[in-house]
């Protein structure tokens, strides 16, 4: 299926029509978001009986039975339905980060409805995950479908996958700043005021939309200075590093319980029963460690608990949210990482509490910094954390440490760790990503299309002076030798042949680069770093290291010439050349 070919034209030569398009994604992609928040708010209204007016997490009781059986019994369904996911549609999904990042953007709509369906059941039955996954997911898959329907460039259709991730985000948090850098930092990955336009449209009717139809989110009520003494810059500081190991800790649990379930050899239909019924044990002691934590973050983040009770619920709440993603419910950290963030700042105001040269401060503040920090340790996007706070509470007097705090965080994380959650999980599965910066231009620019045919081949047994007869000087730099059965043996130099004397020399005494040669399928990057361990100017392709048959013949000269033309075309993409 695709739109008429004037509409195609129009869409590709006037970004006026982008900008409608963007537009068209940010609404859809608002209603995306009402309906999937409108599905998991009746399916825990009804799975756990919940009294008129109380969301789950925030529900101050719940029934026992309630509370451990609806997540066992849902992780049990949504793991038979993997195990058929696995059998039947047995490529991984590709989220909208590795779409930017390795295919131009380009998504599965289906696959992205299976990951939206998945998490509301997920966060429906209970699981501590966030609903952003599959927000993002379902944004961006639509606005790459509609892309491709348009066949847009590679560098538009990655800005429109920004977008529709951007209109989810903005719709979920009432923030369209947080989406709009949401898009920019994580699905886009690089900033540019040719991109910006574009997503902060499709951010603000995102969460006009969800506005709209009565979904949107309030803001958080919670005791906030007026100024933030110049002294305490320095204990915020301390919060942001400390959000970013316990980042780290979440990350790094979440790895541990995954590679547990593997290696115990647990059927994987089997393992979201067991992480729900030690989530649903977990929700039996507090509900607040049951679903992605967002009603709670609200009604709690300005009550005061006493220092042992909150650093109780900030353990069942991480230990629930890893179980929960490691045994296979589908989600993200996003809401949860916010949740825990603030009960994290919570914890570190008890114990500033203890100092007695701290100026004493509003536990909201640290909760407030501790959310940011958290969420940009985790998520990553240290601007978009900070949108969401400032957005969230209304209050730009803490605007200075929040963005302390987030950066600090994020720098720990990188600095320590090197990886965001989503970043992490890629190369958990072997793929080099470490952001949405389009790197997949890299994976098509293959030897195998910049390699040039051999002009010539000889003999190794070839004497010097059939070679210096046959091959003068300057006719050629180089030659490539095969044995009698068209095998590779190496590369001989003109220039060397015709300084070396003796009788009875053959080819075989002047072979370079014997064990050295390029495959077809390697990206420029291979490539390059091949030539510099080689130290050499020029390289055999073969088809194989077994059949050793030549198949042309790539010069670092020429790869280096492709590799920077097609830096600088990116470089002009992202400045609107």
């Amino acid at each position: 299926m695709q739109v008429p070919r004037l509409l195609r034209a129009l869409v590709r030569v006037d970004e006026v029509w982008l900008v409608l398009l963007a537009a068209g994604v940010g609404i859809l992609a608002g209603f995306g978001v009402a309906l999937m928040n409108e599905i998991s708010f009746l399916m825990h209204q009804n799975l756990f009986a919940l009294a008129p007016g109380h969301e789950l997490s925030e529900t101050p009781d719940l029934d026992p039975l309630r509370a451990f059986g609806v997540p066992m019994l849902g992780g049990f369904i949504l793991g038979v339905v993997l195990w058929g996911l696995a059998r039947f549609r047995p490529k991984p999904i590709v989220d909208p980060i590795e779409a930017n990042a390795l295919y131009g953007g380009r998504m599965s709509l289906t696959d992205s409805l299976i990951v939206a369906a998945q998490t509301v059941w997920s966060n429906g039955v209970g699981a501590s995950v966030g609903m952003e996954a599959g927000y993002a997911q379902l944004g961006a898959g639509m606005a790459s479908w509609f892309g491709k329907q348009f066949r847009l460039r590679r560098n538009d259709l990655r800005t429109l996958v920004g977008c529709g991730a951007a209109a989810a985000i903005a719709g979920a948090f009432n923030a369209p700043l947080c989406g709009a850098f949401y898009g920019i930092e994580l699905i886009i990955g690089i900033y540019s005021v040719v991109t910006l336009p574009f997503v902060v449209i499709a951010a603000l009717l995102g969460t006009l939309t969800v506005q709209i139809l009565g979904f949107s989110s309030p803001p958080l009520v919670v005791t906030l200075p007026a100024t933030v003494p110049n002294d305490i810059y320095g204990v915020i500081l301390i919060e942001g590093i400390a959000c970013g190991m316990a980042g780290i800790v979440i990350m790094r649990g979440v790895t541990l319980i995954e590679t547990a379930f593997r290696r115990s050899r647990i059927p994987t239909w089997l393992r979201p029963m067991l992480g729900g019924a030690l989530v649903g044990l977990l929700g039996c002691l507090t509900p607040k460690a049951l679903s992605s934590g967002h009603s709670a973050l609200h009604a709690y983040i300005d009550v005061s608990f006493p220092f042992l009770l909150v650093a109780g619920f900030f353990l069942a709440k991480a230990i629930a949210s890893a179980f929960s993603i490691g045994a296979g419910f589908r989600g993200g950290l996003f809401f949860a990482s916010l949740f825990l963030g603030a009960l994290f700042g919570k914890v570190f105001a008890g114990i500033a509490l203890l100092v007695p040269f701290i100026h004493p401060m509003p536990s909201g503040l640290y909760a407030v910094v501790g959310m940011s920090g958290m969420a940009a340790a985790i998520i990553g996007g240290p601007m978009t954390m900070t949108f969401l706070a400032l957005e969230s509470t209304q209050n730009f007097n803490v605007t200075m440490a929040v963005l302390g705090a987030s950066i600090v965080a994020t720098i720990t994380v990188r600095r320590l760790f090197g990886y965001s959650f989503a970043t992490w999980r890629f190369h958990l599965r072997g793929e080099q990503i470490r952001s949405a910066v389009d790197v997949g231009w890299i994976h098509t620019l293959t030897v195998g299309r910049m390699m040039r045919p051999v002009q010539m081949t000889v003999r190794p047994q070839t004497s010097l002076a059939v070679f210096r007869q046959e091959v003068p000087l300057g006719t050629t730099q180089r030659v490539v030798v095969v044995d009698s059965d068209g095998r590779y043996a190496g590369i001989a130099y003109p220039a060397e042949a015709a300084s070396v004397t003796g009788e009875g020399r053959q080819i075989n005494d002047i072979l370079h680069l014997q064990d050295y040669f390029l495959r077809p399928g390697m990206n420029v990057k291979e490539a390059l770093a091949l030539f510099e361990a080689a130290e050499a100017d020029a390289l055999a392709v073969l088809d194989g290291g077994e059949s050793r048959k030549v198949l042309g013949l790539l010069t670092e000269q020429y790869a280096l010439r492709r590799y920077n033309e097609e830096l600088d075309r990116k470089r002009r993409e992202v400045s609107g050349e």
